[in-house]
C-alpha cells in the first residue's frame, strides 16, 4: 500500500534528522517527543506517553506508518500497537530480542514489520548481500562499522555520539555468528583483529546485534559471517577492564552513565564501513570490498555528523523503497532482501554514494 502520513517517534538527533528527510522527500510527517523542540520545525510535534498502549492506538489511527526512533525497550510495544493498527513500522534497534518478537508480528502483517533499517545492522547488511550475489559461491561475509571522533583523546579515543544504552549492550550481549558452516553463538569484545582505512590503524572485535537477521539468510550458502565493531587500537582491553574486572556489567544503566561523562558526543565525527567477502566466480577465488570513511555533511542548511546522517539516511531510503513499491508492503523485511543499487537510487540513500 502507498502511504503518505508518517509518524516518527523520537527527536534526537537521530530522530529530528529522520523527520527532516522524510519531510524533504514529500512524506506528511507528525513527529513525537516528550520534549517540545527548541526550534520551530517544519511538521507539527506532539507530546505524547509512548509507553501507554492506549495512547499509541489512539496517535496511530491517523498515520500509515511509523518510525520509532526511541530506545530499544519501547519498541516492543510500538511494533505491537503498529501492527494492531495495521500500519508499516520501521525502527533502527540492534537488540536480538525485540527484532525476534517483530518478526513472529511480521507473519500475519497487514503493513510492513521493518527493523534494524539503521548502519548496522542495516545498512551493512544491505552491503554485505550485494557481495553475496556476485559468488557462484561465497565463503566469507565479514562486516565492520565504527562510529568514531576524527580527534580522538585519551586512552579509549572514543565519544558517545550514539547511545549509551546501545553500546553498552552491544558490548555485553551474545553474538551470533557462522563460523565454518556452523551457527553459533560468541562473547562479545573478542575475535581481536587489526585492519587500515585510509592509513588510520584500527581495531575490531565481536560486539553484538550488527548482523541483523543474516545468519538466517545464510546458513548453509555461507561458510563464515561475523560482524564485529571497529575502534581505535587499545580500546577493547580496556572496556573489558571496566565491564568484567571492575563487575560494571552488573550495572549497565550506571556504567553508560560513567561513560557518557567522560566521554561525551563530539561534533567532528566519522562512521568507517568495511565490508569485506570471498567467494569464487567461474572457479576463480576473488574478494570484493566496500570501504568508506563517511564524515559530517550539510543537510537542510544544518551541520550533521556522521553517525546521525548516516543511521537516519539508511532508515529514510528504506521508507522511500517501501513508497515507491520497490519492496514488499507486508510481511516482515530482512535488510540483505533490499537491492543496494536500489537503494543507492533513492533521494536519500544517494547521500551515501555522493558523500
Amino acid at each position: 500500500m502507498s502511504f503518505s502520513n508518517i509518524a516518527v517517534l523520537g527527536l534526537g538527533k537521530v530522530g529530528k534528522l529522520a523527520a527532516h528527510l522524510l519531510h524533504d522527500s514529500g512524506f506528511n510527517v507528525i513527529g513525537f517527543d516528550l520534549h517540545a523542540p527548541r526550534n520551530a520545525l517544519p511538521f507539527p510535534v506532539r507530546h505524547t506517553d509512548l509507553t501507554s498502549p492506549d495512547a499509541l492506538t489512539s496517535e496511530f489511527s491517523g498515520v500509515e506508518a511509523v518510525l520509532s526512533c526511541l530506545p530499544y525497550h519501547l519498541n516492543k510495544g510500538i511494533a505491537e500497537a503498529a501492527h494492531a493498527a495495521g500500519i508499516h513500522y520501521f525502527d533502527l534497534t540492534e537488540d536480538v530480542p525485540t527484532t525476534k518478537a517483530i518478526i513472529e508480528l511480521g507473519t500475519d502483517s497487514k503493513g510492513l514489520m521493518a527493523p534494524q533499517c539503521g548502519l548496522a545492522p542495516g545498512f551493512v547488511g544491505i552491503v554485505g548481500a550485494s557481495h553475496a550475489a556476485v559468488f557462484d559461491t561465497c565463503r566469507s561475509i565479514r562486516m565492520r562499522v565504527g562510529a568514531l571522533p576524527q580527534n580522538p583523546t585519551g586512552l579509549l579515543g572514543y565519544a558517545f555520539n550514539w547511545s549509551p544504552e546501545g553500546v553498552v549492550n552491544e558490548y555485553l550481549n551474545d553474538c551470533e555468528v557462522i563460523e565454518e558452516g556452523v551457527r553459533k553463538w560468541v562473547s562479545p569484545m573478542e575475535w581481536h583483529e587489526t585492519l587500515y582505512i585510509d592509513g588510520v590503524k584500527l581495531e575490531a572485535f565481536t560486539t553484538s546485534g550488527g548482523l541483523g537477521t543474516m545468519c538466517d539468510t545464510y546458513l548453509g550458502k555461507v561458510d563464515n559471517i561475523d560482524y564485529k565493531t571497529m575502534r581505535y587500537p587499545g580500546h577493547m582491553d580496556l572496556m573489558n577492564f571496566y565491564f568484567h574486572e571492575l563487575l560494571m556489567r552488573e550495572q549497565r544503566e550506571i556504567a553508560g552513565q560513567i561513560l557518557v561523562n567522560a566521554k561525551p558526543p563530539v561534533d567532528d565525527d566519522v562512521v568507517y564501513i568495511h565490508v569485506s567477502s570471498e567467494g569464487e566466480i567461474d572457479g576463480r577465488l576473488q574478494r570484493k570490498e566496500f570501504v568508506h570513511g563517511y564524515r559530517p555533511v550539510e543537510i537542510g542548511g544544518e551541520r550533521q555528523t556522521a553517525i546521525a546522517w548516516t543511521t537516519s539516511a539508511s532508515v529514510v531510503a528504506v521508507i522511500e523503497m517501501v513508497h515507491d513499491g520497490t519492496l514488499p508492503n507486508c510481511g516482515f523485511l530482512k535488510q540483505e532482501d533490499i537491492s543496494l543499487d536500489s537503494f543507492l537510487a533513492t533521494k536519500t540513500g544517494s547521500l551515501y554514494a555522493d558523500a
